[in-house]
């Protein structure tokens, strides 16, 4: 007869390191934002972004036809940043 034991924690532990490995990978897949992956990414309204930081300078955006770019590393930077910078207010 086999007995076969599971460590419970071990098994959750290497199910996060591989979803976390799998949502990096989907992540760098991305090239740009449009604005409602910005919205999505940020949890913020279009109005609150616009009154925040959408016209700071460092806030790296493009606008192609009607619609608005942004590049998805620098972004996820900046709001970084800017979120640090906040909460020194």
């Amino acid at each position: 007869m086999i007995n076969i034991q599971i460590d419970q924690h071990e098994v959750k532990q290497l199910y996060l390191e591989k979803l976390e490995e799998k949502i990096k990978e989907v992540d760098a897949a991305l090239v740009f934002w449009d604005r409602n992956e910005l919205l999505r990414r940020t949890c913020m309204s279009w109005n609150f972004i616009q009154e925040k930081f959408f016209f700071d300078p460092r806030f790296s955006k493009f606008k192609v036809g009607n619609k608005w770019y942004f590049p998805a590393d620098k972004t996820k930077r900046f709001l970084l940043q800017w979120l640090e910078e906040q909460s020194t207010h």
